[in-house]
């Protein structure tokens, strides 16, 4: 089961978003919640507030819906900053012109899933385990075909 939180518009670019987003993917929550508790970037404790958020998410769905989710086996599964809508602005510049520039906002998205007693997720995409057995890989033969190599095309040139 993937548990998901989404923060919107943030007033972030996505790039530096994903220096953050970065340091916490795959880990375990407890490991990502103290790695953003010392990360001195803008935008940490925003990616603090929304993992504790996904948390709550599983925290939820585990006591209202009778999942059955074992919240100290959850790990960051995915972690993305995507683009939001662009504000341009306009700086004034010397002799009456006008510089224009771009403030970047960013919507991040953070999922949770649960990982298994061996380490392997338990969350499986659907449709996974049949594209994987409807294609087989090729079989190669030892046979293949030698190129010529080094050989140029002769040229007439204009004289």
């Amino acid at each position: 089961m993937e548990f998901r939180a989404e923060a919107r518009f943030m007033r972030v670019s996505p790039q530096k978003a994903r220096l953050v987003l970065d340091l916490i993917k795959g880990r375990r929550v407890e490991d990502a919640l103290n790695t953003l508790a010392f990360t001195k970037k803008r935008v940490a404790p925003t990616v603090e507030k929304l993992v504790r958020s996904a948390l709550e998410n599983a925290n939820y769905l585990s006591a209202e819906k009778g999942i059955d989710v074992d919240v100290d086996n959850l790990y960051v599964k995915q972690a993305v900053a995507n683009d939001g809508p662009r504000m341009k602005r306009i700086r004034p510049a010397p002799m009456g012109r006008a510089y224009r520039y771009v403030r970047r906002i960013a919507h991040i998205q953070i999922a949770l899933a649960e990982r298994g007693k061996n380490g392997e997720a338990l969350a499986h995409v659907v449709g996974e385990e049949s594209a994987a057995a409807a294609s087989p890989a090729k079989k190669t033969t030892g046979k293949t075909k030698k190129r010529a190599v080094g050989k140029k095309k002769k040229t007439v040139g204009k004289k």
